[in-house]
């Protein structure tokens, strides 16, 4: 009896710690607590899986809000319309530049408005470009095959090119992402992706411009950015961090949504908590963490960066030159496409900002969003996409807007 009065005892006192260590761990994931201040309204969270095609799911979903915020009807458009478009054009102009651009899955915000302009948009009903049988979106294959189709016509021995090699190139987007919907009937109504655009969507992709603050070019002038998947070298004006910053507020509080390009490759990152600071103390950076580099991380790993986030704590202070030097020493990179949404503040104070984020609404602790602060938003933003007015007009006079 005794025995057994120890053993039940030694089972009572290790389920107490158990419990214990539960609660800790939960007490540790949930050490931010967050007020929002403003949200806006946006459609809901999507899934770019395994593709590198943030930058049209991020440039989509600023459409979508913007839709919204006119009081227009809510649609789900489609990312992969966009995708496949920009992947055709990228392809020529790789062969024009003798194969010395960028050609991966990659992109930028000023893609989407790009090929809007130029061939429209469709709803993700009509062309969600899963061809390949996947439930999500799988890109590993077909970004392989398209690279190696257009080295091997950079590098073609016959002294001139065929005139079906791009034939040939579409072929292949046909056969992974689906045939080009020349028309197509939505909500009892016929279309074609340019009358789509115009009479449902009903935005002007004029009104769209890119924004960012770096001081090796001059402020308050447009510039190419010179990031590996600019490949259509889209401009962006030149602000003073400051006032990059006085436009983030200013549209959030005047209810228009940003598209948010950034780097996530820091530690001060965390998708599983939701949080993304920039911790006084200096942290040593990883490689670039897509969702599939995420993945890739072991358990242990996840979780070594999971345990710094028990409490918020005092975070750098970001000034223009610290945020340059990031960027010129390839610290700061342009890693992903993101929707910034809202205004929050954390336990103590200091001010977030709300993101919607393209990696689907598991594995996080909000669902597909994070909060971003406002000293990471300083260091670790590359650019950021929002309609002309979702700037202050003594701004929009200096950048001649």
């Amino acid at each position: 009896m005794k025995k057994l009065q120890i053993i039940v005892l030694a089972a009572f006192l290790l389920s107490t710690f158990v419990v214990n260590a539960q609660e800790e761990k939960k007490d540790t994931i949930k050490g931010y607590k967050f007020t929002l201040e403003k949200e806006l309204k946006v459609t809901p969270v999507k899934n770019q899986y395994r593709s590198g095609t943030c930058w049209s799911f991020s440039g989509i979903a600023l459409l979508e809000a913007e839709m919204l915020r006119e009081g227009k009807q809510e649609v789900d458009l489609s990312e992969m319309f966009i995708v496949r478009t920009a992947y055709s054009d990228k392809a020529e102009k790789y062969i024009r530049m003798h194969g010395k651009i960028n050609f991966t899955g990659g992109g930028a915000a000023n893609d989407v408005l790009d090929m809007i302009k130029k061939y429209g948009i469709v709803p993700e009903k009509i062309y969600d470009g899963k061809k390949i049988g996947e439930e999500n979106h799988i890109h590993g294959e077909i970004d392989q095959v398209m690279s190696g189709y257009v080295g091997k016509i950079v590098m073609n021995k016959n002294k001139k090119l065929t005139p079906v090699w791009h034939k040939g190139f579409n072929s292949i987007l046909d056969v992974y992402l689906g045939e080009f919907p020349k028309t197509f009937e939505y909500e009892g109504k016929s279309y074609t992706p340019q009358t789509f655009a115009k009479e449902f969507v009903g935005l002007n992709m004029d009104d769209f411009v890119l924004l960012t603050s770096y001081s090796h070019h001059p402020f308050y002038k447009p510039f190419i950015i010179e990031v590996p998947d600019n490949w259509s070298w889209g401009q962006v004006y030149n602000l003073p961090l400051n006032e990059l910053m006085e436009v983030f507020d200013f549209a959030i509080n005047n209810n228009h949504n940003i598209t948010w390009a950034a780097d996530v490759s820091e530690k001060g990152f965390s998708w599983k908590n939701g949080v993304a600071i920039v911790p006084e103390k200096d942290i040593e950076n990883m490689s670039g963490m897509e969702r599939t580099k995420w993945e890739k991380l072991t358990k242990r790993e996840q979780e070594a960066l999971l345990y710094k986030f028990k409490k918020p704590g005092k975070e750098k202070n970001i000034t223009q030159e610290i945020r340059q030097k990031a960027f010129d020493n390839y610290e700061t990179t342009d890693d992903h496409g993101m929707l910034i949404c809202g205004i929050a503040k954390d336990q103590n104070g200091t001010k977030y900002y709300l993101v919607k984020n393209s990696w689907g609404t598991k594995g996080n602790s909000y669902k597909g969003y994070f909060y971003a602060s406002e000293s990471y938003i300083k260091y670790k933003t590359m650019s950021i996409m929002l309609h002309k007015d979702a700037i202050p007009k003594d701004l929009r006079k200096k950048l001649g807007l």
